[in-house]
């Protein structure tokens, strides 16, 4: 009789470990991961992500949770379409990374239209992107804040400059950036993709 109580509570005793280790363990586990992990997120200020929508011209900062931390208005590439060439005046869509984070209040640039060099074209700070195949691409500030929400730019996104400074503080190199496209740059890269092939044909 004494060993089939030893016995009874031999086994309740392994149902208990392997409850413990099958369920409890695991779960402590995961909640113990969710913590340290998201304390490392916290405590990371890249943990952020800059969305650039060319159908809503707009600018978005998200965290990782998916919480919205900004919403700027912005102007981007004259023309339509994935940009394949430097001077297509197309804003590149994809998935890219801050360069750095440069002082623009000096830079002029010439935007061709005969009124020579313009001061302060690029507002206070240019954010350098690495796009690969492409130089030169960012996000910067204007002196024309009346261009925001059109088409206007030669390739860069354009912010009005008090957007741009709060975006710079919580920019950082490495932040990720991700442009998508809109409905008429979608067409307008079909349409190009549908003529090279048409010309790979005819060769």
């Amino acid at each position: 009789m004494q060993d089939k109580t030893k016995s009874k509570k031999a086994r309740n005793y392994g149902l208990f470990l392997l409850y413990t280790i099958t369920f409890i363990v695991p779960v402590g586990g995961l909640v113990g991961l969710y913590g340290y992990f998201q304390k490392q997120l916290d405590d990371i200020p890249e943990a952020r992500i800059i969305v650039v929508s060319k159908q809503d011209m707009r600018l978005r900062v998200y965290d990782y949770k998916g919480t919205r931390l900004m919403d700027y208005g912005i102007a981007c590439g004259k023309n339509f379409g994935q940009k394949h060439k430097v001077g297509d005046m197309k804003t590149p869509e994809g998935m890219f990374f801050v360069q750095s984070i440069e002082d623009a209040s000096e830079r002029t640039h010439d935007f061709g239209d005969g009124r020579g060099e313009i001061q302060g074209a690029y507002g206070p700070y240019f954010i350098r992107l690495d796009t690969p195949g492409n130089k030169g691409i960012g996000i910067h500030g204007t002196h024309d804040p009346l261009s925001i929400g059109t088409r206007a730019t030669e390739g860069c996104i354009r912010l009005n400059n008090n957007d741009l400074v709060e975006l710079v503080n919580v920019v950082r190199p490495g932040m990720m950036v991700l442009v998508t496209t809109s409905f008429e740059d979608y067409e307008q890269e079909q349409q190009y993709i549908g003529n090279k092939r048409d010309s790979v044909k005819n060769q």
